[in-house]
C-alpha cells in the first residue's frame, strides 16, 4: 500500500508537463510529416520525379526531409491547400444545387404561383386550375 504513495512522489508535476510537451510535439511532427506527403501528390508543378524524390526524402529521412521541404515549399502549401478546399466546396455546392434539383423546384413554384394568380383573375375555372397544376407536379 505504501508503494502507491511513493508513486505519486516519484512522478512530479513538472515531469507530467514534460510528458505532455513531448507527446503533444510528436502527435504536431507527424501531422506535419502527413500534411507535407499530401502536399507532395497535390502539387500539380512538380513532375513525377520530383515527386518521387521529395516522398523518399521525407520517409527516408523523416526529420531532414520535411524541414527542408517546409523550407523550400513551405509559403505555397497553404495557397494549394486553399486551393483544394475551394474546389472541395464547388464540388459538394454543385452536387448539393443538382441532387435538389435548384432551377427544376424553382420553375415548378414559379409556374404554380402564375397559375394560382390566373385563377385568382377568374381567367381559368377551379377544375381547369387542377388539371394544370396536376400537369406541373407531375
Amino acid at each position: 500500500m505504501n508503494d502507491y504513495v511513493y508513486l505519486a512522489y516519484d512522478y512530479p508535476l513538472l515531469g507530467a508537463f514534460w510528458t505532455v510537451l513531448w507527446i503533444v510535439l510528436w502527435v504536431s511532427w507527424f501531422i506535419l510529416l502527413f500534411r507535407v506527403i499530401a502536399d507532395i501528390f497535390r502539387d500539380d508543378t512538380l513532375s513525377g520525379w520530383a515527386k518521387t524524390g521529395w516522398l523518399l526524402l521525407t520517409i527516408l529521412l523523416p526529420f531532414l526531409g520535411v524541414f527542408v521541404y517546409v523550407l523550400a515549399r513551405g509559403r505555397s502549401m497553404g495557397s494549394r491547400e486553399r486551393r483544394h478546399l475551394q474546389a472541395q466546396q464547388e464540388a459538394l455546392d454543385h452536387y448539393i444545387r443538382e441532387t435538389a434539383g435548384g432551377t427544376g423546384r424553382r420553375s415548378e413554384a414559379d409556374e404554380l404561383m402564375k397559375l394560382s394568380e390566373v385563377r385568382a383573375r377568374g381567367d381559368i375555372s377551379d377544375e381547369e386550375f387542377r388539371r394544370a397544376k396536376e400537369k406541373i407536379l407531375h
